[in-house]
């Protein structure tokens, strides 16, 4: 296997076009770490730290956006806004004939509704980038809350935001794999050292069982990712046999994969966006003056903790929902339906049309229980780790495995792909 990864390598920096692809994308990595490390100068650095270190949950969420919330850098908003633009423009294509359309036509179309995207990244990078500042104010955390000083700090913040997907969308012109993804792993993958630094401190307090534990569990979570991300449901396909001019066409069978881990992460991102609500109210409470308050945001605090029961069986079942919410999404199938029947394929056994679109109907959701529960365990698995080997420091989680993992996968494919069509045009 070592073999082959080197010649993969040897033939990747043997390819002029692709060598200067991956040093392109390694220097876009290099200058989003660059911008993670360049801190707003209005907020007191050290005990925004400590109170990172010191929440689990905190610290998840500052190693699944490149440690930049932690530094309160001008990225620290990051590729957020622009993710959360292009879920509500799949959203609104469900209940627009219009824009459903667009997602369906050329280039030109998508070129429109990229720009109608970022244009939508705007006003939700402000949005975002208040909420962070409120959250910090709220903490205690801003060494000066004028207007004229919260209205630079804004801009400054939705500034990075753009600067962020600008690079992923550079990335995807010149660079290799899809922009987004590739910035999300290499903030994931810059916070990987830090993390194993803090545990190797504790080596002489964590127990030897404790570390083959988490040893076991990363490299079990890595093949079921692997596993999880490979596995299609295959729905064999007929295509109708038609006569013309004394010559049979048709007839073949293919097959539909539909694959059991549709929605990707996106179920585990909406979660965590709605998990964060808990503690950020609890830690608002704590600042009230009425005592009730305070003992009610102590309760919040202690009952959502991220080793809490309440928070891993509130986590697990919003994974789950979501994961089914995001399959009506990513996979539509009276569109697939539809398409089949105009091009003459059929399902054996199956009438086209309606029926079709309920066998389809009916195999997606058989098969997203199978990848909801596969993501729902991911989610948790962090807590249920922390618990199990009493590792508190252990930040990795699922998620950022899952996304690791991914992103490595799809990368490898096309890599591979632009290899061969290479090749292709070299001997054709």
């Amino acid at each position: 296997m070592i073999e082959k990864f080197l010649n993969k390598i040897q033939a990747i920096f043997a390819n002029p076009k692709l060598k200067g692809k991956l040093l392109f994308t390694l220097g876009i990595f290099a200058l989003t770490r660059v911008l993670a490390h360049i801190p707003v100068p209005v907020v007191d650095l050290e005990q925004l730290r400590y109170i990172f270190s010191s929440s689990q949950f905190l610290s998840f969420l500052n190693i699944f956006s490149g440690g930049t919330l932690a530094n309160f850098s001008i990225v620290a908003v990051g590729i957020s806004p622009y993710i959360t633009a292009s879920i509500i423009m799949q959203l609104l294509g469900m209940v627009f004939p219009k824009i459903k359309e667009m997602q369906k036509e050329g280039e030109a179309s998508r070129a429109k509704l990229n720009q109608y995207m970022r244009l939508a990244t705007v006003p939700i990078a402000i949005l975002q980038s208040i909420s962070v500042i409120a959250l910090l104010n709220s903490q205690g955390l801003l060494l000066s809350a004028g207007l004229s000083n919260m209205i630079v700090v804004v801009s400054t913040l939705v500034a990075g935001a753009l600067l962020m997907m600008w690079l992923g969308e550079v990335i995807n012109e010149r660079g290799i794999g899809n922009g987004i993804s590739m910035i999300l792993l290499a903030g994931i993958v810059s916070q990987i050292p830090s993390s194993v630094a803090s545990v190797l401190a504790l080596g002489d307090t964590i127990p030897l069982s404790s570390i083959l534990t988490v040893g076991v569990l990363l490299v079990g979570v890595i093949w079921t990712v692997v596993f999880m991300n490979e596995a299609v449901r295959k729905v064999h396909i007929q295509y109708a046999k038609r006569i013309r001019g004394g010559r049979q066409y048709g007839g073949q069978q293919t097959h539909l994969p539909i694959k059991v881990n549709v929605a990707g992460v996106m179920p585990i991102i909406f979660a965590v966006s709605l998990m964060m609500m808990p503690d950020f109210i609890g830690r608002m409470l704590l600042l009230a003056k009425n005592s009730t308050l305070v003992r009610l945001g102590e309760q919040i605090t202690v009952h959502f903790s991220p080793t809490s029961p309440a928070y891993l069986l509130s986590y697990f079942a919003l994974v789950f929902a979501f994961s089914y919410f995001s399959a009506m999404i990513f996979f539509n199938a009276g569109d697939i339906s539809d398409e089949l029947k105009k091009s003459g394929a059929f399902l054996p056994g199956i009438r086209p049309g309606g029926a079709t679109k309920k066998f389809l109907e009916f195999v997606v959701n058989r098969i997203t229980f199978a990848g909801a529960l596969f993501l729902a365990s991911v989610a948790v698995l962090p807590s249920l780790a922390q618990i199990m080997t009493g590792v508190q420091s252990l930040a990795v989680g699922g998620t950022s495995v899952l996304i690791v993992v991914s992103v490595i996968l799809e990368t490898s494919k096309q890599i591979n792909s632009q290899l061969l069509s290479e090749n292709y045009e070299k001997y054709s």
